[in-house]
């Protein structure tokens, strides 16, 4: 298992979730933390966060704590559900591990708003590839 800046190096690499500011802030056996401080650009013309930034965190969360024990995993399939429009400058994803197979994998992600109030929740199926 990578050590925190080992994770960090190597999911460098994934430029779309950390040039949008995506940042790995905790990780575990069967979990990873991934935070990310709201710009302008991360809003809709609402105002609100929009929900592609979200689903990003999410979805980034779970590359973090897939693929952090050394088996390359990808998604299969996501699905998202927005709960409430989130509060606050900072949002955190939470992928937990429900389950791991020889070649399959399933997590749920919990996205908080920086109340602590569940703003998202996404649940994500892998593929192990290597």
């Amino acid at each position: 298992m990578y050590t925190l800046e080992e994770a960090r190096a190597y999911f460098a690499q994934d430029r779309f979730a950390t040039e949008n500011g995506a940042v790995i802030t905790e990780i575990g056996e069967d979990y990873a933390v991934c935070t990310l401080n709201l710009e302008p650009r991360h809003r809709n013309a609402m105002g609100n966060v929009m929900g592609g930034a979200i689903f990003m965190l999410g979805d980034f969360a779970f590359a973090v704590a897939a693929n952090i024990g050394g088996r390359a995993t990808v998604s299969t399939n996501s699905q998202i559900t927005f709960l409430r429009a989130p509060k606050g400058n900072t949002l955190t994803a939470r992928a937990e591990r429900v389950r791991a197979g020889r070649s399959t994998v399933y997590y749920e992600i919990s996205v908080l708003d920086e109340t602590g109030t569940l703003a998202a929740r996404l649940t994500i199926s892998g593929q192990v590839v290597g």
